[in-house]
C-alpha cells in the first residue's frame, strides 16, 4: 500500500522564501499604479454650480471651505463661470476628502499645483466656510483679502444703499432662516446690509416684501 508524499518543513521554508519577494514586489507595483492614478487625477465632465463638480464617474464633488451663491442669486452665474474656466475639460487632483451632512464628498481640488478652492475665494466668487484642512489659513487669508478689496460678491452683491433702483429702499435681510425687512426710520436700518448673494433683496413697498415672505422688523416704529 502506497503512502502519500509529504513536503518536508525545509522545502516548505524554501518555497515561502521564494514567494515572499514576489508578494512584496506585487504590492509595490500595485501601490505605484494607484499612486500614478492619483497623481493623474480624475476628469471633470461638468460644473454643476459655483462650488460643485461632476466627475467622470458621475460623482458630484463639492469644494471644501467655501459656499457659492445659488445660481439664481447675485454672483451665482459668475461663480459657476469662474469654476468652469478653472476645471472644465481638465483632470483634477482630490485631497482631504470627507463626506458632507448628506454623505456627498467634499474636498480640496487641485489643477496641477493650483488650488481651485483658493482661486475662487481670492476672486471673491464665493464665501469662506470654516473647516479644518491643511490649507485653512491660506484659504481664509485669500477670502479676507477679497472681502477687504470688495471683489466679486463683496462689491457687486452687498450694499447699504440701493444704487440700482434708488426708489426701492426697503431692506430685506435673512437672519437664521427668518426673513425680516427694515424701512427707513427703523432702528437697524442704517446698519443693515443687503447681501443678495444669499438671497436677500431690496423692495419698493412693504407689500412686495411681505409677498416674498418677509416680516417687518420688531425694531421699527
Amino acid at each position: 500500500m502506497g503512502t502519500k508524499a509529504s513536503i518536508s518543513p525545509r522545502l516548505t521554508a524554501i518555497l515561502a522564501l521564494l514567494f515572499i519577494p514576489s508578494i512584496i514586489l506585487n504590492a509595490i507595483l500595485l501601490f505605484r499604479e494607484q499612486k500614478v492614478k492619483q497623481d493623474q487625477g480624475v476628469g471633470v465632465i461638468a460644473v454643476y454650480d459655483g462650488d460643485t463638480l461632476i466627475l467622470d464617474n458621475k460623482e458630484r464633488l463639492r469644494l471644501r471651505q467655501l459656499d457659492a451663491p445659488e445660481l439664481t442669486y447675485c454672483g451665482g452665474a459668475e461663480a459657476k463661470a469662474a469654476l468652469e474656466k478653472l476645471v472644465s475639460g481638465k483632470r483634477v487632483r482630490i485631497t482631504e476628502q470627507i463626506p458632507d451632512q448628506q454623505g456627498r464628498g467634499m474636498a480640496l481640488v487641485y489643477v496641477g499645483d493650483t488650488l481651485v478652492n483658493k482661486k475662487l475665494l481670492a476672486g471673491g466668487y464665493v464665501r469662506y466656510h470654516h473647516d479644518t484642512t491643511s490649507q485653512a489659513q491660506k484659504l481664509k487669508a485669500a477670502a479676507d483679502e477679497a472681502k477687504g478689496n470688495n471683489l466679486g460678491i463683496f462689491g457687486a452683491c452687498m450694499s447699504m444703499t440701493n444704487t440700482k433702483n434708488p426708489r426701492c429702499v426697503i431692506k430685506g435681510n435673512i437672519d437664521r432662516q427668518k426673513k425680516i425687512y427694515h424701512m427707513p426710520g427703523c432702528t437697524q436700518y442704517p446698519f443693515a446690509v443687503v447681501e443678495e448673494d444669499i438671497g436677500e433683496a431690496w423692495f419698493c413697498t412693504e407689500k412686495d416684501a411681505q409677498a416674498a415672505g418677509y416680516v417687518k422688523s420688531e425694531r421699527c416704529p
